[in-house]
C-alpha cells in the first residue's frame, strides 16, 4: 500500500515508559518523513503536556491533541482544526459529575490541563493509588473550584478527564454519561474516562487532516494501544495495535506489532513503509 500519512498515539505506543522516545523509533520516524510520509502524533494529551521528545522529531509538521479536539500546525503554532462539545452538553456533564465529587476531574481548555487545587495538593503530598501523581504535578495547573472553572470555559472544552479508583465506579459512570448523545466517552488508561464532543475522535481529526493535505484515507496507517485509538485504527488502511494494547484494540487491528518497549512503532513502519 502507498502509505502517505502515519498517525501515532503517544503513551503506550510511540513512547516507552517515562515518556521516552527511543533512538530507533525517532530515527525510523525521521526516515519515513524523509521519504515523504506525513508522520502525525495523535494523542489524548493536551498540548501543554506533550513531552519535549516529540519536538525532537525532525520534520514533524502536525500534532492532534485532546483525542482529536485540535490539530496544531507546528511551523506557526496555528490550530487548523477545532472540535468542542456544545456548552449545553458540558452543562449536563457538569451536573452529573458535581454530584459525584469523589471522582477527581481534569479540564482541558486552550491547550492546558487544569485540576482542583485540593486534589492537586493531596496528590502532591500523599501520592495516589489510581492516578499518576508525578504526571499530574508536572502537567496540571491547579485552580480553585474546578466545577466553576468548567462552567466559565464551557464553550471551549477540549476534554474532561475523570479518574476512578475502582473499575466498578468507572463502568457505572460510563453508562450514565453515554446517555448524553452530545458527547463521546472513551478511555486511554484503565482508571479513567475522557469526554469529548459528539463527533470528537482521533479518526475525525485525521480525516480532516487528510482533506487538508489532499491525502486519501486509503493512504493512512494508524497505531495505538487504548480504546481512544480504536476509531482511527478501524478507519486506517492499515490499523496497527501495539503488542501491549488492550485486547479489544487488538481485535479491531489489521496487524499487531511488537510492544512499545520493543519499538513496535518502528517495527511496523519498517515493515509497511520502509520495506525492510
Amino acid at each position: 500500500m502507498n502509505i502517505k500519512l502515519v498517525a501515532l498515539d503517544l503513551d503506550g505506543t510511540t513512547l516507552q515508559k517515562g515518556s521516552v522516545l527511543s533512538e530507533r523509533t525517532r530515527f525510523t520516524l525521521e526516515k519515513a518523513i524523509k521519504k515523504g510520509v506525513h508522520v502525525v502524533i495523535a494523542t489524548g494529551r493536551v498540548f501543554s503536556a506533550l513531552p519535549e521528545a516529540v519536538f525532537d522529531i525532525h520534520g514533524l509538521e502536525y500534532i492532534i491533541t485532546s483525542n482529536g479536539a485540535h490539530i496544531t500546525r507546528l511551523k506557526d503554532m496555528v490550530n487548523i482544526y477545532d472540535d468542542y462539545p456544545e456548552p449545553s452538553a458540558i452543562s449536563k456533564v457538569r451536573k452529573i459529575l458535581s454530584e459525584r465529587t469523589e471522582f477527581p476531574i481534569e479540564v482541558f481548555t486552550e491547550g492546558k490541563a487544569y485540576i482542583d487545587e485540593e486534589v492537586y495538593n493531596d496528590v502532591k503530598i500523599n501520592g495516589s493509588d489510581f492516578m499518576d501523581a508525578g504526571y499530574i504535578i508536572r502537567t496540571r495547573t491547579p485552580v480553585q473550584g474546578i466545577y466553576e472553572f468548567l462552567t466559565k470555559h464551557e464553550d471551549k472544552i477540549e476534554n474532561i478527564n475523570i479518574h476512578f479508583r475502582t473499575f466498578e465506579d468507572k463502568a457505572e459512570m460510563k453508562k450514565i454519561l453515554e446517555k448524553n448523545e452530545m458527547i463521546t466517552v472513551t478511555s486511554s488508561m484503565p482508571h479513567n474516562l475522557e469526554i469529548g464532543g459528539k463527533n470528537t475522535s482521533k479518526a475525525a481529526a485525521i480525516k480532516e487532516l487528510c482533506t487538508y493535505l489532499g491525502i486519501g484515507e486509503e493512504n493512512v496507517m494508524a497505531a495505538g494501544d487504548s480504546p481512544n485509538d480504536e476509531a482511527m485504527i478501524k478507519a486506517a488502511a492499515i490499523g496497527v495495535a501495539m503488542g501491549n494494547a488492550e485486547e479489544e484494540v487488538k481485535k479491531c487491528a489489521d496487524f499487531v506489532t511488537l510492544s512499545n518497549m520493543e519499538d513496535g512503532v518502528a517495527y511496523a513502519i519498517e515493515k509497511f513503509i520502509l520495506n525492510k
